[in-house]
């Protein structure tokens, strides 16, 4: 097949005038933000899992994160989620009398959120301790307790 000039022309006038494909060069479809949990929403978490007298054996189950749950079980004498030693060999929980959380924080690029718990045990007892919960948790746990002292 010869190619003459006004073959050529044609052929190059073609693929100057048809439109260049756009999936191959088209930005990619934005990604949507994954949900992250608010200080709000961290509240409303903690203040019905802990209730006024500590969390219930379900929550202790499906609220938690393996990491603690780990950590429960090594842990015989304590109570890791109310941060209190128990005395009882049978594994029986101490309860507090009232439980109060404080004002949560958030930490975007951590990502992460806490609040500090403190247990009444008495009039004359409290303790007190921070419980942290990942912001992009789904669904909502807690991740790790840090005892006072």
């Amino acid at each position: 097949m010869d190619i003459t000039p006004y073959r050529l022309g044609a052929v190059l006038l073609t693929l100057l005038v048809l439109p260049a494909p756009t999936t191959a060069l088209a930005d990619p479809a934005p990604v949507p933000a994954r949900h992250r949990h608010s200080a709000a929403e961290i509240s409303d978490f903690l203040t019905s899992f802990y209730g006024h007298h500590g969390p219930s054996e379900r929550d202790r189950e499906q609220k938690v994160s393996q990491q603690l749950k780990d950590r429960q079980g090594q842990s015989r004498y304590m109570d890791v989620l109310l941060c209190v030693r128990s005395e009882s060999r049978d594994g029986a929980r101490s309860e507090p009398q009232d439980i109060v959380i404080g004002p949560v924080t958030v930490a975007q690029s951590a990502k992460v959120g806490w609040a500090t718990v403190t247990t009444h045990w008495s009039p004359e007892e409290t303790d007190t301790f921070t419980v942290y919960v990942r912001l992009d948790s789904r669904p909502i746990k807690i991740d790790d307790v840090i005892c006072a002292g």
